[in-house]
């Protein structure tokens, strides 16, 4: 179980997404630099205890539209060997010291959470509360099994896809768009999927997809009205 500690944080997350995500094939602001606010997310439990877990919500009112990024990230003690390109920074934490603070797509701990999440064998949890999970995170999945072993991660213009070498694709939305009224229902071709909500800029509550999960040969579709797969 994660331990939410009420403590500080220097630099802040938010300060340090700033700096990161112009960087990003996803970002999709204007010549201002950003100014990301925390507008929701979960977390999951890392077995081991060993690696904090997030997945955070940050709106973006920076360019000509807001803009709602989800920010999969990992705190380590130590560095991750091999993945300096993930690192996001780091930050010194009022109760455990230094901490790497790596992209999470990119580290092995949060993608087999993430799978497990979708499998129905995790649980999300809230954000700021220890022990407390997520009611508002729902996920499904198709077929028996696990999913295979995801092993690579490519940005796109607005996802990550965390794919197997068999074909499977876990689809990570990284720009978020509010689903239309009704029931939140996953595509009709995925396998699985995640979602949840989110404040918007203006306060009121949305709630779509996080991720979608297409098992085998990748195929492309329009997920829904206004977002891409």
């Amino acid at each position: 179980m994660a331990v939410i500690h009420r403590t500080t944080l220097e630099p802040t997350k938010l300060e340090l997404l700033a700096s990161w995500l112009p960087s990003r094939p996803w970002y999709q602001g204007g010549a201002d630099a950003p100014r990301p606010a925390k507008a929701g997310g979960f977390r999951l439990d890392d077995p081991q205890g060993e690696v904090g877990i997030e997945f955070m919500v940050v709106n973006d009112a920076s360019g000509p539209r807001p803009v709602t990024y989800l920010v999969p990230l990992t705190y380590r003690g130590a560095p991750l060997d091999g993945a300096d390109s993930a690192l996001v920074g780091t930050t010194e934490h009022g109760v455990l010291g230094r901490r790497w603070i790596y992209d999470g797509c990119q580290d092995p701990v949060l993608v087999a959470q993430l799978a497990a999440l979708v499998e129905g064998r995790a649980q999300a949890q809230a954000q700021s509360t220890s022990d407390t999970p997520d009611q508002e995170v729902v996920r499904s999945c198709a077929g028996a099994g696990p999913l295979p072993e995801l092993t690579t991660a490519t940005d796109t213009r607005e996802s990550t896809e965390l794919a197997a070498p068999d074909g499977t694709v876990l689809r990570l939305h990284r720009v978020l768009r509010p689903a239309p009224d009704g029931p939140l229902l996953p595509p009709r071709t995925a396998s699985g999927h995640v979602a949840g909500a989110w404040n918007l800029p203006d306060g009121t509550r949305a709630q779509g997809l996080f991720a979608v999960l297409h098992t085998g040969p990748r195929t492309t579709t329009a997920e829904l009205p206004g977002a891409t797969g």
